[in-house]
């Protein structure tokens, strides 16, 4: 049994270390409200110009422009958003078992696939796997803006454009609450034509000042916006995992804080039962 000294050791460092899992929790509900605001703002612009560009996809021949050109389908580049950081929970390990799975699954047929790893805890989890890890990002997701998410897309449009990939997809954690997070698979390049319900008139574009030089500024700044939505949704993501993980681990704390004070409660009256028994047998002795 430990000892009383032991015991109240271990009571003061749980102590310690449900401090700093308050404190973690209260500077993530801080970056969660600033990082769900981005989200909030970023959302309408991507879902909107996702829309323009599958439609644009469906009117235009797909050689009109090489991003828009389906290819056979021999490599593929995976851009998985993970985090820098643990202590968040299931988040980063269960965005690094989806893009296994997808990998392994081939849902879309391609001979094979490469990784881009945004976030040092993706690259730990995955670099021991059977998987081609092509280049790895660190220290992106500590500050988000859109100049990063832009010198990304402009690495997977100058890859796919040089012909070292046939598709690029975004996998990262969609944000839907603090305690929920969807996992989202999205296909970057070729940009694919969206599905049209039957009898739906298509309707022709006017472009200003050219179709060539129209397609040539949109559809590469298309993919920058996906990957700069695709990293402020995995940040809030990331926040709220975190505020959640760690409000959990502060509850855990308090409840072994309670167990181990009735302990050393329990071990001081037995000792001190014991220091009475000694001195009521010792004056019996005298006797």
């Amino acid at each position: 049994m430990p000892s009383l000294k032991d015991i109240k050791k271990r009571i003061t460092s749980v102590k310690n270390t449900r401090q700093i899992t308050k404190a973690m929790k209260m500077v993530s509900a801080a970056k969660l409200r600033r990082a769900q605001d981005a989200v909030t703002a970023a959302r309408p612009y991507a879902e909107k110009m996702q829309e323009v560009l599958s439609s644009l996809a469906l009117r235009e021949d797909p050689g009109a422009h090489p991003l828009l050109e389906p290819r056979e389908r021999g490599r593929a580049l995976v851009v998985l958003l993970t985090a820098d950081r643990g202590l968040c929970g299931g988040f980063n390990g269960n965005i690094s078992k989806a893009a296994e799975r997808f990998i392994h699954s081939n849902a879309e047929g391609y001979g094979a696939y490469d990784l881009m790893i945004i976030g040092k805890k993706g690259n730990d989890l995955l670099r021991r796997r059977s998987l081609n890890i092509a280049r790895v990002y660190e220290n992106i997701t500590v500050s988000i803006n859109y100049g990063t998410a832009s010198l990304l897309g402009q690495e997977v449009v100058k890859l796919f454009l040089e012909g070292k990939y046939d598709g690029v997809f975004l996998i990262y954690n969609g944000f839907l609450s603090a305690m929920t997070q969807d996992i989202t698979v999205k296909q970057l390049l070729p940009v694919l034509p969206r599905g049209m319900e039957e009898g739906t008139q298509v309707t022709e574009y006017l472009y200003e000042p050219s179709r060539e030089e129209v397609l040539k500024k949109v559809l590469p700044k298309h993919v920058e916006v996906q990957i700069f939505r695709g990293l402020l949704e995995s940040s809030a993501s990331e926040h709220g995992a975190r505020m959640t993980a760690m409000d959990s681990a502060s509850k855990n704390a308090s409840e072994m804080i309670g167990k181990l004070t009735l302990q050393y409660n329990r071990a001081r009256q037995a000792a001190i039962t014991k220091e009475l028994m000694e001195i009521i047998s010792g004056a019996e002795s005298i006797k």
